[in-house]
């Protein structure tokens, strides 16, 4: 009886851990405040509708809810709608100036996934943090963004995700998306990049919805950057280890230092990112 009840005991707890290392996920990172410059020098538009903080990333999270996986990501003030997104042919998500893209590791393997960004962003990624999914967090409607994929994004379009629903609470840009898209629910190891970049409604031909960064600010463009279009196109984002340190302050500015060659400026190097594994 008592060899019963041991092995019952054992059997209870294989339970348990099984049921702990299968369960999805819950993310939660932060980033501290004043770091939305790039990689320190990157300065906001002119214009009034670009406020302070617009654009500075506080907080990431991704909850799973049933079969949905819950993307949030926070910024500093709170997030305006000055364009009037809804009448726009390919808006209504309810806010204008924010597109920000999550970027996903689901092995964390070398050489497994896709190491360049989307079109417009000027980034790659470390062969340790190749990527498998990236979900868009955009003004842009689904048949916006649909367009824009197929017709921009090249062999990468498979790992591209477009939620089911975007929106917006306070401060909070929330995306809902099929886990089934991700490959399935978030699990202990996946690794993140989040990157904030601004909204273009109309963007480059070549360009996936990404305001550019120029050498000088202008009414609607990001100054302190390059006109040779060499430079990062990420305005904040969630650095290592997430916790919202000063220190992850320098590691976004190191992590985004880009080098233009005036001579070849296409064939200039692109910054290589790594994730952020929870």
């Amino acid at each position: 009886m008592r060899g019963a009840r041991t092995a019952m005991a054992f059997l209870g707890m294989a339970v348990v851990v099984l049921a702990a290392a299968s369960a999805p996920a819950q993310v939660s990172l932060k980033d501290p405040t004043g770091d939305d410059n790039g990689p320190g020098t990157y300065v906001y538009p002119t214009d009034a509708v670009y406020a302070a903080g617009a654009f500075d990333i506080t907080a990431f999270d991704v909850e799973t809810k049933g079969s949905d996986v819950v993307f949030k990501v926070t910024v500093r003030s709170k997030i305006e709608d000055p364009w009037d997104s809804k009448s726009w042919p390919g808006g209504g998500n309810g806010f204008s100036l924010q597109f920000v893209q999550v970027y996903v590791d689901t092995d964390h393997k070398d050489g497994s996934g896709f190491r360049d960004g989307l079109p417009g962003l000027n980034v790659r990624f470390q062969p340790a943090s190749a990527w498998e999914k990236v979900v868009l967090l955009s003004p842009q409607n689904r048949p916006r963004l649909q367009s824009e994929v197929s017709t921009k994004a090249g062999a990468l379009k498979a790992g591209v995700v477009i939620p089911k629903s975007t929106r917006v609470q306070g401060k909070t840009i929330i995306a809902v998306v099929d886990a089934k898209d991700l490959g399935g629910a978030p699990a202990k190891g996946w690794g993140y990049a989040v990157l904030m970049q601004s909204n273009e409604g109309f963007p480059a031909s070549t360009d996936l919805l990404t305001r550019k960064v120029n050498e000088l600010a202008g009414q609607h463009r990001f100054g302190g950057g390059s006109d040779w279009d060499c430079d990062p196109q990420v305005i904040d984002l969630v650095a290592a280890p997430g916790k919202g340190g000063a220190d992850e302050v320098a590691a976004q500015h190191a992590m985004l230092q880009y080098t233009c060659d005036p001579n070849n400026p296409d064939g200039s190097p692109k910054v290589e990112l790594p994730m952020v594994y929870p």
